[in-house]
C-alpha cells in the first residue's frame, strides 16, 4: 500500500478550501449575519410573520454557511496536527486514521464545492416535483411511482421532509401522476438538475410474454412560493372545477367534492390537488403550486429574452437525460453528464447523490460556456 504524501494532500486541501472560500464570500456572509440579527432584534419585527420568518430563516441560513466553513477550516488544521504527532512518533494507527480523516475532509469539500454552485435566485429553497408517466403504457405508469419512491427515499435519507400534494392513479398499476413537496435547505437548487425525461428499459412485468419494454417518465422541478414572492394572480385568470377524491382502482377517499382542479387560462398551466381534508385546503395548495410553477415560468421567460438579446439562444437540457436499463443488463447512466452506475437498485433506492453532484456541476459548466 502506497504512503500517503500528507504534506502534498494538505496542500492540496487548503487549495480547495481557499477558492470555495472565495466564491462563498465569506466577509459578505458575515456582514449579511450583523445585518440580520440587527432586523432579527427589532422589537416590532413580528408585527409581520411573512417578514420575520423570512428574516429569521434567512439569519439561520448564513449562519449555518459560516460554521460549515469555520468547522472545516478547523478540520483541516487539526488533521495536519495529527500527521505532524504521527509522524514524530511514527505511529501507524494515528496515520490510519488521518488517512480516514483526509478521505472524510476531501468528500465534504466536495459536498461544499457543489452548494457554491447552487447560487440560483430559487436555489435555496424547497421545491415542488411533480411525475408524470409518458410513452408506454402501463409499464410508463409503474415507472412514474419506482420514480417517486426514488425521490422520496432520497429525501428521508438527508432528513427532508417529503409531502405528497396530487396523486392520479393510472387504472392497472402505478400513476398518471404525482405532485410532492420537499422541504429542505437547497432542495429547489439540488433537485431541479433531475428535471427533464426519463426512460426505463426492461422485461415489462405486465407482459404475458416476458418482452422488453421501454416506458418513459417526465419530472418537473420548480421552487416552493414564499408568501412574499410577489405572483399576483387574477381571479378571472382562474378556472377552478371540484371533483371528488378518488384512490386506486377508484375507490373514494371521502363522499365530498373536496379534490380541486385548478387552470390558469393565459398559459394552460393546470393544478389538480386531493389530498388535503377539505376543499378549502385543497385550493390553497393548488394555488401555492400555481404560483411557484408561473414563478419559475416568469423567471424562464426573463432568461430566454436575455439570451435571445445576447444573441445565444442554445437550449441547455435535452429531452432524455437518463436511462435506467434492467434488461439486458443493469446500468443507470446520466445522458449529459456521462456519469453512470451499475447498483441499479440502490439508485432506486435513492441512491442518487452523485447523478445530482455530476448534474449540477455539468449544469454549471454549461452556463460558464454560454458566457
Amino acid at each position: 500500500m502506497a504512503k500517503t504524501d500528507f504534506s502534498a494532500e494538505l496542500r492540496a486541501l487548503r487549495s480547495t478550501f481557499r477558492s470555495i472560500e472565495a466564491v462563498s464570500d465569506v466577509e459578505q456572509i458575515k456582514a449579511d449575519i450583523a445585518q440580520l440579527s440587527e432586523e432579527a432584534g427589532a422589537p416590532d419585527l413580528w408585527d409581520d410573520p411573512a417578514v420575520a420568518q423570512k428574516v429569521t430563516s434567512r439569519l439561520s441560513h448564513r449562519q449555518s454557511e459560516l460554521e460549515r466553513l469555520q468547522k472545516l477550516h478547523t478540520r483541516i488544521d487539526d488533521l495536519e496536527v495529527l500527521v505532524e504527532l504521527a509522524e514524530m512518533e511514527d505511529d501507524a494507527d494515528t496515520l490510519q486514521e488521518a488517512d480516514r480523516e483526509l478521505e472524510a475532509i476531501r468528500a465534504s469539500l466536495a459536498e461544499l464545492e457543489v452548494v457554491t454552485l447552487l447560487n440560483g435566485e430559487f436555489d435555496s429553497r424547497g421545491a415542488v416535483i411533480t411525475i408524470r408517466a409518458g410513452a408506454g403504457g402501463v409499464d410508463a405508469a409503474d415507472f412514474a411511482e419506482m420514480l417517486l419512491r426514488m425521490y422520496t427515499r432520497w429525501a428521508e435519507k438527508r432528513g427532508y421532509s417529503a409531502r405528497i400534494m396530487d396523486t392520479s392513479y393510472a387504472e392497472e398499476a402505478g400513476l398518471k401522476s404525482a405532485t410532492f413537496e420537499i422541504d429542505g435547505a437547497y432542495a429547489f437548487g439540488t433537485l431541479s438538475v433531475e428535471a427533464g425525461t426519463h426512460r426505463l428499459v426492461r422485461i415489462s412485468p405486465f407482459d404475458n410474454q416476458g418482452r422488453r419494454q421501454t416506458s418513459f417518465a417526465a419530472v418537473e422541478v420548480v421552487p416552493l412560493i414564499e408568501s412574499t414572492d410577489s405572483i399576483e394572480i387574477p381571479e378571472s385568470e382562474i378556472k377552478v372545477d371540484v371533483f371528488r377524491s378518488s384512490g386506486p382502482g377508484g375507490q373514494s377517499v371521502n363522499t365530498t367534492d373536496s379534490a380541486v382542479r385548478m387552470t390558469h387560462l393565459p398559459t394552460g398551466i393546470v393544478v389538480s390537488m386531493q389530498n388535503e381534508k377539505s376543499q378549502i385546503q385543497n385550493r390553497a395548495a393548488a394555488l401555492r403550486v400555481l404560483q411557484s410553477r408561473l414563478l419559475l415560468l416568469k423567471k424562464e421567460q426573463e432568461d430566454a429574452k436575455k439570451k435571445e438579446l445576447a444573441g445565444d439562444v442554445k437550449a441547455s437540457w435535452g429531452d432524455q437525460m437518463r436511462s435506467y436499463v434492467l434488461n439486458p443488463y443493469q446500468m443507470v447512466k446520466d445522458l449529459r453528464t456521462e456519469h453512470e452506475v451499475g447498483n441499479t437498485q440502490a439508485v432506486l433506492d435513492g441512491e442518487i447523490d452523485d447523478f445530482i453532484d455530476a448534474g449540477i456541476r455539468w449544469r454549471a459548466g454549461q452556463r460558464h460556456s454560454a458566457n
